[in-house]
């Protein structure tokens, strides 16, 4: 029996401060040309079953996004982002998810209305806060207090994940959401959008130390890079560090890493292709 299937595409995203839900949120965010597409393809009965890179998973924010849109599927993630690390790979499979799964069902959503089941949904599994909001748009997006802004930028910039870090646990400890609340009221007076990223990564780096979230390996790492003449800080929230793009990733402080380098996207979350398909 055929069915329609549909691809979407998010770009991931690197958080370089943030503020709690209990202080206003926000936060400033580069969404990465590295990215998640999801296949979306409806099935029968009453159980959804996703694939991350062709392995069966959880993947708890994308199938509360499906429960929410009324939708059973078969939900293959191609992931070009390390997950779990503090790419908001959880925010861009929920949001190329919700968007494939509008087009192939024709469920007529628009799209503010899809990327917010995305975000709740999110928010619901403790995976992130709003991740989402800048996949959706692409390029530099920031909330600072004063609502959400964007600004085109491609920067290229260096990337080395050393492990995961658990975000629910992160914001479920309220000592850290206090820290991280004080730190994102500097961070957030002193953003400039303009600033060189090399001046974004040293306002991040401020931020993380303040709120005492970067492991030993992420500290030493920084200060070589910084050591060598680059920035570099945490992404939030993982065990990884943003560099500028010329950092020394093959310095030995990096062995046994996940290193590589991509670009700040400009476009955000879409629609690939919808097509038959003749099930599986």
């Amino acid at each position: 029996m055929s069915s329609v299937s549909a691809r979407a595409r998010a770009p991931g995203s690197v958080t370089t401060a943030f503020a709690p839900a209990s202080a206003g949120g926000g936060g400033i965010s580069l969404a990465t040309e590295a990215s998640v597409v999801a296949a979306v393809t409806p099935v029968g009965g009453d159980e959804t079953r996703v694939l991350l890179d062709g392995e069966s998973t959880a993947f708890e924010p994308v199938r509360i996004a499906l429960e929410r849109l009324d939708v059973t599927a078969r939900v293959a993630l191609d992931a070009a982002v390390p997950v779990g690390r503090g790419f908001g790979a959880s925010g861009a499979a929920t949001l190329s998810t919700v968007l494939a799964a509008d087009a192939a069902l024709d469920l007529g959503r628009d799209r503010a209305a899809l990327v917010e089941v995305a975000a709740t949904a999110e928010r619901a599994a403790g995976t992130g806060q709003s991740d989402v909001y800048v996949q959706d748009t692409g390029g530099l997006a920031y909330d600072v207090g004063d609502g959400r802004g964007r600004r085109e930028r491609t920067d290229r910039f260096g990337y080395a994940s050393f492990g995961g870090v658990s975000t629910a646990a992160v914001l479920d400890d309220e000592a850290t959401m206090r820290r991280v609340a004080r730190a994102s009221r500097t961070a957030f007076e002193r953003f400039d959008p303009a600033a060189p990223l090399a001046a974004l990564l040293d306002a991040g780096w401020a931020f993380a130390r303040e709120t005492g979230l970067p492991s030993e390996r992420v500290r030493e790492a920084v200060e070589v890079v910084r050591e060598a003449g680059g920035a570099a800080t945490m992404a939030m929230v993982g065990e990884t560090v943003v560099t500028t793009p010329d950092a020394p990733l093959s310095a030995p402080v990096f062995d046994g890493a996940v290193t590589g380098h991509t670009r700040v996207e400009t476009r955000g979350a879409g629609l690939l292709d919808r097509a038959e398909s003749k099930g599986f």
